[in-house]
C-alpha cells in the first residue's frame, strides 16, 4: 500500500512558470548559467545560487541560509505563491517521441523506512548529511523524487480525463521539451488517487535516492508529530512503462602501458571478440568496444560471471572482467582513468574521443531493462555506479514542497 497525500505547493504564477522553472544547475555550461542568472530575474537558479554575482561565496550552512533568504524574497515579491487548498499535480513532459505523465504528490517516509519504497542505489553518507542540512535550513524541497509503479488502469483513466481540461501551465523550454501541469484539488479526484495508490503493491525509486534518504534522516532527527510535512517527501509518481532508461557508456583514458594487442589477448580470456561495423550491442552479455579505429563486439563467455540479478548486468560484467583485473580500475566512483558518457550521446562522439588520442578505448553498454532494475530492488541488491540514466528529469521550482 502506497501512502500519498495532496499538499499546498508553492509555485510560480501562470505567466512566470517558464521563467522560474530550471534544470539542475549542474547541467548548464558556465556560460549559459551566467547568462541565465544575469538576465532572468525570475529563474529558480537565483534562489539556489544566491551569491552568483559575488567573488567570495559562502558554503555549507551559511550558504543554505542565503538560499532561504532568497526564497523568502521570491515569495514576498509574488514570484512564488502557495496554493490555498491541498492538491495533487498532474505533470506531463514531452521530449521528442517520449511522453511522460504522472502525479506529483507528498509520499510517506514511513513507506521508505519500511522498505515498501524500494531502492536500487547506495547513498553516500556525506551527501545524505549535506542534503539533510539543506532541507533543515531552507525549509523546502523543489525537486520531486522520481518514483515508478506498475501500470494502473484507474490512475490512467483519471489522468486522461484531467488532460481534457486546460492546464495551469503549458510552455516549451529552449531544449525543445514541452511541459504541462494541471491542478487536482477536488475531493473526489483526490480520494480516487489516494485509494488507487493504496492498492499498489510496491513502488520504486527511479531517481532521487539521496533526496529520499536525506528526507528520512531529517524526519528521524526531528521526531515530529505524524501529520507533519516532514514525514513526507515530494515525489513524481509515474507508470514504469513510461520510464526511459538510458545506458552510460565508458571512456578509458589509458591502457596502463598495455599495447592494444596485449589488451585484446587479455580480454579474450573471458570474451569472444568479433570485429563489427555496428558497435551497438544488442544481444545478451554483449558489449561494444572501440579501440584504435576498430569496432568490436565482446560476448562474455559462459561461466565468466555468477548468474544472479546484479552480476549478470553489463556494467558488472565489464567491471569484473576487464576494468578491474586488466586495467586496475577498482573504484569507478573515484578512478580518474574512467569517465562516463550518457547513452544518448552519439556514438560518433565516443569514437572521436578515442581517435583524438584523449582516450584509449570506449565501451558501449545496453540500457538496463526496467524489470532487471525492479528485480535488483526487490532482492535488496545495489546497482554499480553510473549504470543508468533515467528520464524524465523534472524542472526545479515548478512545484515546491514546504517542510516548515
Amino acid at each position: 500500500m502506497a501512502t500519498i497525500r495532496p499538499f499546498k505547493a508553492i509555485r510560480p504564477n501562470r505567466d512566470k512558470a517558464h521563467l522560474v522553472a530550471s534544470r539542475s544547475y549542474l547541467t548548464y555550461s558556465q556560460e549559459t548559467l551566467k547568462e541565465k542568472l544575469e538576465n532572468n530575474p525570475y529563474t529558480f537558479l537565483r534562489i539556489i545560487n544566491p551569491e552568483y554575482n559575488k567573488q567570495n561565496k559562502k558554503s555549507g550552512i551559511e550558504k543554505f541560509k542565503l538560499v532561504k533568504k532568497k526564497f523568502i524574497e521570491f515569495r514576498e515579491k509574488g514570484y512564488l505563491v502557495q496554493d490555498e487548498k491541498p492538491a495533487f499535480y498532474l505533470y506531463q513532459q514531452q521530449k521528442g517521441q517520449h511522453i511522460f505523465e504522472g502525479i506529483i504528490a507528498a509520499t510517506s517516509i514511513e513507506d521508505y523506512n519500511d522498505g515498501f519504497i524500494k531502492i536500487h542505489e547506495d547513498t553516500i553518507t556525506k551527501r545524505e548529511e549535506m542534503f539533510k542540512d539543506y532541507l533543515n535550513v531552507t525549509g523546502f524541497n523543489a525537486d520531486p523524487v522520481l518514483l515508478s509503479y506498475k501500470d494502473d488502469e484507474k490512475i490512467n483513466n483519471l489522468i486522461s480525463k484531467k488532460q481534457s481540461t486546460r492546464p495551469e501551465y503549458e510552455f516549451t523550454t529552449t531544449n525543445k521539451v514541452l511541459h504541462k501541469l494541471w491542478i487536482i484539488n477536488d475531493n473526489d479526484c483526490i480520494n480516487t488517487i489516494i485509494s488507487s495508490f493504496e492498492d499498489i503493491d510496491s513502488i520504486y525509486i527511479a531517481d532521487g535516492h539521496h533526496r529520499t534518504a536525506s528526507s528520512a534522516l531529517l524526519a528521524k532527527i526531528k521526531n515530529i508529530e505524524e501529520d507533519s510535512n516532514l514525514n513526507y517527501f515530494m515525489s513524481f509518481l509515474i507508470s514504469e512503462k513510461q520510464l526511459n532508461i538510458i545506458n552510460f557508456n565508458r571512456l578509458i583514458k589509458n591502457l596502463k602501458k598495455l599495447s592494444a594487442t596485449d589488451f585484446l589477448e587479455k580480454i579474450a580470456v573471458n570474451f569472444d571478440i568479433k570485429k563489427s561495423v555496428d558497435i551497438s550491442p544488442k544481444n545478451k552479455d554483449e558489449i561494444g568496444m572501440y579501440l584504435q579505429g576498430e569496432s568490436y563486439l565482446l560476448t562474455a563467455k559462459k561461466g565468466s560471471y555468477p548468474e544472479d540479478c546484479v552480476n549478470r548486468l553489463d556494467p558488472v560484467i565489464l567491471s569484473k572482467n576487464i576494468l578491474s583485473p586488466i586495467l586496475g580500475i577498482l573504484d569507478e566512483k573515484t578512478e580518474k582513468n574512467i569517465s562516463f558518457v550518457s547513452g544518448d550521446t552519439p556514438l560518433c562522439d565516443l569514437k572521436t574521443a578515442v581517435d583524438n588520442a584523449k582516450n584509449a578505448v570506449a565501451f558501449i553498454l545496453k540500457p538496463i531493462p526496467v524489470e532487471a532494475l525492479k528485480k535488483i530492488a526487490e532482492n535488496g541488491k545495489i546497482m554499480p555506479p553510473k549504470s543508468t540514466y533515467i528520464e524524465p528529469k523534472l524542472r526545479s521550482g515548478l512545484t515546491i514542497y514546504s517542510i516548515d
